[in-house]
């Protein structure tokens, strides 16, 4: 093996601890308000800008990345319902099931700003240390539960109003029994209640991810001082 590649070998993993080491002290670095602060102005706003581009219409059905398709079961008939015609039934139901999100969606904002009260110093320093996703993963281990109790009657109102839906559901209900199917999509409104806080927490990931890579762009000074030990 060449001499530059042999030095360039012993050389990685030096790298590897000297980033890790300078890692640590730039986090070192900042003060316990300053890394609370910061990790609290980019919580708030990326989850305040998540909820603002998915609780509007078409927040859901217009963005592919999140937009909720039929349940699988569903998805699989569909060939055969649409030749007994079903066809627009279903694409009804999937314009409900992706209106139900985008009209449950706003509830989450105040119940993620309280989360962000809710977090420690140490939260925020275990959170900034972490990976890209870690403010996502916060919130969804900090909110996920209250918001599914939130989310599913606003859901239910809307869904239910679909004949495809109280169709769907009985015949769950049936193959539940059995185990035939898993609990999420035992009924539309579980189904789309999932999927929405699936969506959520998806874009709080992308705006997370947007901050991580341009802090200063965040338009907000800590923010950038924050994120910015972490390049």
């Amino acid at each position: 093996m060449p001499r530059f590649l042999v030095f360039k070998a012993a050389m990685l993993p030096l790298l590897s601890m000297a980033a890790s080491l300078a890692l640590a002290a730039s986090l070192a670095d900042l003060s316990n308000q300053e890394a609370a602060s910061g990790l609290k102005a980019a919580l708030e706003k990326g989850s305040v800008a998540a909820v603002a581009k998915l609780g509007v219409k078409d927040g859901f059905l217009g963005n592919d990345k999140v937009k909720i398709q039929l349940p699988g079961i569903l998805e699989q008939a569909r060939p055969l319902l649409k030749m007994s015609g079903h066809g627009q039934q279903l694409d009804g139901l999937v314009v409900s099931m992706n209106r139900a999100a985008e009209a449950a969606v706003p509830l989450a904002k105040p119940l993620l700003i309280n989360a962000v009260k809710s977090m420690s110093v140490t939260d925020a320093k275990n959170i900034l240390a972490g990976g890209e996703t870690s403010v996502t993963d916060f919130f969804r281990d900090k909110t996920s539960g209250s918001l599914a109790v939130k989310f599913l009657p606003i859901v239910k109102g809307i869904t239910d109003r679909s004949g495809l839906s109280s169709k769907y559901n009985a015949t769950m209900a049936q193959a539940s029994k059995f185990n035939l199917v898993n609990e999420q999509q035992a009924t539309v409104e579980g189904y789309v209640t999932q999927r929405a806080l699936d969506g959520l927490y998806y874009m709080i990931g992308e705006e997370e991810k947007a901050i991580r890579r341009d802090p200063l762009g965040a338009g907000s000074k800590i923010i950038g001082k924050v994120f910015g030990t972490l390049q």
